[in-house]
């Protein structure tokens, strides 16, 4: 982790131990709306036998009446509820769901605090409720950028989501960042935020709201978009094995690698041809291959004899070899073999090697 981040805790979200029972609460709140707007809370937010949230046009179709209508019906039962008093007496409790939230981050995405909150989906249900009826919770929808989330503190949600954008516009098309370097990056955009938020479980939280910045099973982030973190096949999964491994692999191993790093069941000859067919390869040796972002350039050892000559002009018959070896493994032999085929390179006076 990187030195800037403050103290780790888990990531993920502990089920709280609050003082009211959900269910009751809920009850108990539902008894002071009419009984018409009662039942089309209990049908929007799967507070019946059922825990299926009904639609408004579903509701609609079921009553005869207009989408519309259901909206207005609903709206009326909840203000119902929040002008009664036992919307008053309920307040500890909302206070209490705030408090947890604030311990989150104070800006949750949405699946996330729902599961949380409750392991089944009835007890979930009642939850967002609770948070639809509490005047201290705001939900915002999902957008292109981010998924669907709730706060308790404006300022803050304003905060997060300018990191997050501009972090974003930060970084690359292509590369991704060690989680260390994205999360000093993220800390960097987060200055105006309170210093108690920034632990790596909150930041982790937050990087969660964007569908733009994502990371990999390496612990590597990046665009969402990238190839290196947009996981598809089995090639991407090939290219994250030989990267960690820093060094070409004969793609048998990089098979048995991805089973076991990924717990992915991949075949040799389904490897291999992935690898063949991606230009993120480069085949090295016998069955090695390397990735080309190393400087490895595609073609057989013939190929990059001239390549080299291209640049270097003529060369020893030994500095070729030690040059070849820098991107081929290959034996001395097979270099040997290539500069002596006439057809493409030539042997001058002074002993060097130059194109035919």
């Amino acid at each position: 982790m990187a030195t800037k981040t403050a103290t780790k805790t888990r990531s993920k979200a502990q089920a709280p131990a609050f003082s009211f029972d959900n269910a009751a609460l809920v009850k108990k709140l539902l008894a002071a709306a009419p009984e018409r707007s009662r039942e089309v809370l209990i049908s929007r937010f799967g507070l019946g036998t059922s825990a299926e949230q009904e639609t408004l046009e579903e509701i609609g179709k079921r009553r005869g009446i207009t989408r519309e209508r259901v909206r207005q019906i609903e709206a009326a039962g909840l203000e119902a509820i929040r002008n009664n008093k036992a919307f008053a007496e309920s307040q500890a409790a909302f206070t209490e769901l705030s408090g947890y939230m604030h311990s989150l981050g104070g800006i949750i995405p949405e699946n996330e605090l729902l599961g949380g909150l409750a392991s089944d989906a009835k007890a979930r249900n009642r939850f967002r409720f609770l948070l639809v009826l509490g005047s201290t919770f705001f939900r915002e929808r999902e957008t292109d950028d981010f998924y669907a989330r709730w706060h308790v503190d404006h300022a803050t949600a304003k905060h997060v989501h300018g990191a997050l954008e501009r972090l974003y516009a930060s970084l690359e098309d292509t590369s991704v960042l060690p989680e260390g370097e994205l999360m000093d990056l993220f800390l960097e955009e987060l200055k105006e935020v309170n210093a108690a938020y920034q632990t790596e479980a909150i930041l982790k939280r937050w990087l969660s709201l964007s569908k733009t910045i994502a990371c990999n099973p390496l612990a590597e982030w990046g665009r969402a978009t990238c190839p290196a973190i947009r996981i598809k096949g089995i090639r991407d999964y090939a290219y994250l094995v030989i990267k960690r491994a820093g060094k070409p692999m004969h793609f048998s191993d990089v098979t048995k690698v991805i089973g076991e790093m990924f717990s992915k069941k991949a075949h040799v000859a389904t490897t291999h041809n992935e690898l063949i067919k991606d230009n993120r390869f480069v085949l090295v040796g016998r069955g090695l291959y390397a990735l080309a972002e190393w400087g490895y350039t595609p073609g057989v050892v013939r190929d990059v004899i001239r390549n080299i000559l291209k640049k270097q002009g003529p060369l020893t018959k030994e500095r070729l070899m030690e040059e070849v070896k820098k991107t081929r493994y290959v034996k001395d032999n097979t270099v040997l073999v290539n500069l002596n085929d006439r057809r493409y390179f030539k042997r001058q006076k002074d002993g060097t090697y130059a194109i035919a």
